[in-house]
């Protein structure tokens, strides 16, 4: 396997880096992986990772959902419901920030959002770089979907969301600068990442599903991705959480530390732990995963 290694900390280029967790991918090849936290500005990230052209792998596996769409476990016919249902919500809370119609989404996986926008008239474009999801997404939205952002030849969008997307990314300053440049001037970017701050996160450690390594790359908090933003030129003005998610990946977390338990005790787990993830979040928002709303 071909790694690559961080040299600079994306959010304070600082070079200092400490071990912080080891961790298995359990998705796709069982290897394990180191994730490294900057002794500057305490970011945490997966370092060594594969490199460009290895990391495409890790993506090749029927438990990759996002990619796959796939309903055949008891996992992934939940995450399907909790999906139909965040459609809806996201649409609505694209709708609250926006009183134009055009917009990109950044790794539109199978193009199930992009479909629901478009079925409530908003004009779409998608960037999705597996050939797969990027043919459904195609399919269903009946428009070109782009293997990459370099390659997107329409501007001024009205926003631009980055569901789940930017921990992905090689240069995650790099994607946030080219998608300012997408981006009107009165536009909004959505951007959802997984909270290593969450109780979740906490409770089950290295087998916290939002690590997902070697896949994600940046492992954010709020702290470190105002930071970012900030560094690239863009602002945030509001932080809205993904109640939701803290039971899906729980539950993905219970089956990764209790393989051997059955299917009913790790949802009877994984609803107590999502429970008390959002609870705990009430004050703090340290939910499981975070939507960051951002203007230019």
């Amino acid at each position: 396997m071909a790694l690559t290694f961080i040299s600079t900390c994306p959010i304070c280029d600082g070079r200092e880096f400490n071990n912080y967790l080891s961790c298995t991918d359990h998705t796709a090849s069982n290897e394990q992986f180191t994730l490294k936290k900057c002794s500057t500005c305490k970011f945490v990230f997966t370092d060594p990772r594969p490199d460009d052209a290895t990391l495409s792998n890790y993506y090749q596996s029927d438990k990759y959902i996002s990619h796959t769409g796939g309903n055949k476990s008891l996992i992934d016919n939940i995450y399907l419901q909790a999906r139909k249902i965040t459609l809806g919500w996201k649409r609505k809370l694209v709708n609250e920030y926006s009183g134009a119609n055009k917009i990109l989404d950044v790794g539109c996986g199978t193009g199930e959002f992009l479909r629901e926008m478009k079925s409530h008239d908003w004009k779409v474009s998608g960037v999705e770089p597996s050939p797969n999801a990027r043919q459904s997404s195609k399919r269903k939205t009946g428009v070109e979907i782009f293997k990459s952002l370099s390659d997107v030849t329409e501007h001024n969008f009205n926003v631009i969301t980055i569901w789940h997307v930017l921990e992905h990314l090689p240069d995650p300053n790099q994607a946030l600068r080219t998608v300012s440049n997408l981006l009107n001037q009165s536009g909004t970017i959505f951007i959802a990442v997984p909270n290593l701050q969450s109780y979740d996160a906490r409770y089950y450690q290295s087998f916290w599903a939002g690590y997902d390594v070697p896949r994600h790359l940046w492992h954010f908090d709020k702290k470190n991705m105002e930071t970012l933003l900030n560094k690239n030129g863009l602002q945030l003005v509001k932080v809205l959480p993904m109640r939701l998610d803290s039971f899906y990946v729980a539950l993905l977390s219970e089956s990764y530390k209790h393989p051997k338990r059955s299917k009913l005790l790790h949802l009877f787990s994984a609803f107590i732990v999502g429970l008390k993830s959002n609870f705990m979040a009430r004050k703090t928002l340290a939910y499981s995963s975070l939507i960051y709303v951002v203007k230019r």
